[in-house]
């Protein structure tokens, strides 16, 4: 049997206050230039270590500026619930309404919140609001081939593999980049969602 996509597209994706229980997630102003800048400067070359993303973190924050807009690209600034603290950046892009996908992406945290509850609450709060208040079909991610660590986080995630772009990007250092792909689809939300909320249980508990 032939599956046949609604005919109807999902609704607009603008910018909105995603809220966890750990991190908040707000879509990007200029007011968070400052906070997000000092992440960087205490840790900048660890955070973009293999990053297409470049050295100027102010270019970086003027594109991430220039490119805001409904169903194109929505930049977050992720912040820690408990204190407010300025934890980092991740980003709805490569939205297509008409064939119901988007890409997450961008995403750098200081490396004080690496390995804990920040990046599974952060997906589960983007992919929640793509499958479920949107409705979007598919949820796409991707990472350098070079980069283990990620590959192995959106693994735990539950994303499913699919390959990988060879020569896909050149990074600011001239070197070539080859792009892992994963992807999440909404028949596939309800399991992701089981295991990543599990899986927040299960960091909370170790944290105490």
């Amino acid at each position: 049997m032939t599956d046949f996509a609604p005919k109807t597209p999902p609704l607009t994706l603008e910018p909105v206050v995603l809220e966890g229980r750990f991190v908040r997630l707000e879509p990007l102003d200029e007011r968070h230039h400052t906070g997000l800048a000092a992440v960087v400067a205490d840790q900048g070359e660890r955070i973009f270590a293999n990053s297409p993303l470049g050295p100027s973190f102010d270019a970086y924050f003027d594109a991430a500026m220039a490119a805001r807009a409904p169903d194109d690209h929505l930049p977050f600034v992720v912040r820690e619930q408990a204190t407010d603290a300025f934890v980092g950046m991740t980003r709805l892009f490569d939205i297509h309404p008409a064939h119901r996908g988007l890409e997450i992406g961008y995403t750098w945290y200081h490396p004080d919140f690496w390995g804990g509850v920040v990046n599974p609450e952060c997906k589960w709060l983007l992919m929640r609001h793509a499958f479920e208040t949107a409705g979007y079909e598919r949820v796409q991610l991707k990472t350098d081939a070079r980069n283990l660590h990620s590959q192995a986080a959106m693994l735990k995630l539950g994303a499913t593999r699919e390959g990988m772009l060879r020569h896909h990007m050149v990074l600011p250092d001239g070197r070539w980049r080859d792009s892992v792909y994963f992807s999440v689809l909404a028949g596939e939300w309800s399991m992701v969602q089981a295991g990543l909320k599990a899986r927040l249980q299960a960091l909370s508990d170790a944290q105490g």
